[in-house]
């Protein structure tokens, strides 16, 4: 056994989440106040009007982190009780980083009505709602149904979240290395939750060009199409490539500004990145292995490298994200997390990195500096699109 798996088993042990009061419970009075007859009052405002629960209970600052572990990290399809520590944990950066309480929640299902129905009968205890690693495409229909019924926040932080990231990292490499938006041309690989989301955000924000290639090689109108990708295509977020002759990555990364990776380890080459453009971003995501490794991008002319690594400099990590968007959200009582909040949320962490620190090795402030989530709640609350 390891070191690191010893030390991990022991962390875990009796679990990494608990329960405590807010209040005292030390006498016959608090009990009277806290449960039977006192107990009765605060009810009865709820029942008079529902928006009181905001008040009287914990609802404001308590979110459910789902899921049913078909897409965990990079283990894949575990099953929910073998993604109940990794539920645990997201609640732990919820409590660290943002001062909310969430729950983990893990369904003994798949069937993407199932999960549907039981969230929407568990959102009176919640203020909001973040899906975890819920497998694609699934992952997309259940978020988009279950922003359009409830009346709570709910943010799937493997799309959203990455995508957040992904795009504030973009924001300022482009600052470095003198290139805009509406110019560049990007080469994706992978469309799966993550890959998706980050294409329709960046393209939300002005990006030119965004062809990708997934497991099926490179995506076109010539060929047939999922139809997640297909409405991708056909709504312009993903650009068809139909010159394609050998079908592969190294197609359309030629003569690219930006590499964006969220498939898995090692399928980039040193080559390819090399045949890219002048000053080349590489953003390589996939963990725990990135597209293209640290040893190998040394021998290209890549300008910027960012992974999901935090022992590589630029990690694109959606800690950066997820605990300020909620603690904006629930604060601001918004209904909805739109894709404009997102983009605020993404110039928010890319306007951390000030000018004179800004650099090939850091173009995106650490999950440990102390204004991340107040600069993200603060910019969601200036939105007005969430109510």
């Amino acid at each position: 056994m390891n070191e690191l798996k010893t030390k991990s088993l022991k962390f875990h042990i009796g679990g990494k989440f608990a329960v405590s009061s807010k209040v005292r419970l030390d006498s016959r009075e608090d009990l009277s106040l806290a449960y039977s007859p006192g107990v009765a009052y605060p009810s009865l405002e709820i029942a008079a009007d529902p928006d009181r629960a905001y008040l009287y209970t914990s609802k404001k600052n308590t979110v459910a982190v789902i899921s049913d572990g078909s897409a965990v990290l990079g283990l894949g399809d575990v099953g929910p009780l073998a993604a109940l520590p990794v539920m645990e944990g997201k609640c732990l950066l919820f409590k660290k980083f943002a001062g909310i309480d969430a729950i983990p929640i893990v369904l003994n299902t798949k069937d993407t009505e199932e999960i549907i129905k039981t969230v929407q009968i568990l959102e009176p205890s919640f203020g909001g709602i973040n899906l975890e690693d819920i497998a694609f495409p699934r992952c997309v229909e259940i978020e988009q149904r279950l922003i359009e019924t409830l009346d709570i926040p709910v943010f799937h932080d493997d799309q959203r979240g990455t995508a957040v990231v992904t795009a504030a990292a973009l924001i300022s490499a482009c600052k470095l290395a003198d290139k805009k938006f509406p110019e560049l041309t990007i080469a994706m690989l992978g469309l799966g939750a993550a890959g998706t989301s980050i294409a329709r955000l960046l393209k939300a924000m002005g990006v030119g060009k965004i062809y990708a290639c997934n497991s099926r090689g490179i995506v076109s109108k010539k060929k047939p199409l999922i139809p997640l990708v297909e409405e991708l295509v056909n709504s312009g977020i993903i650009d068809s490539y139909d010159d394609y002759q050998n079908d592969s990555i190294e197609e359309i990364v030629a003569g690219a500004d930006v590499f964006i990776g969220v498939s898995r380890g090692n399928l980039l080459s040193p080559e390819a990145v090399n045949k890219m453009g002048d000053r080349p971003i590489v953003f390589a995501l996939a963990n725990p292995d990135p597209e293209i490794s640290l040893a190998d991008i040394k021998k290209t002319k890549a300008y910027i490298y960012a992974t999901g690594r935090s022992d590589y400099p630029n990690q694109i990590n959606n800690v950066l994200a997820f605990p300020g968007i909620f603690r904006g959200a629930l604060d601001a009582g918004y209904k909805k997390i739109t894709e404009r909040m997102c983009v605020t949320a993404a110039e928010a962490i890319a306007n951390l990195v000030a000018p004179d620190r800004l650099s090939p090795g850091y173009i995106i402030p650490s999950v440990f500096e102390a204004d991340v989530v107040r600069a993200v709640s603060e910019a969601i609350k200036r939105s007005e699109d969430g109510k």
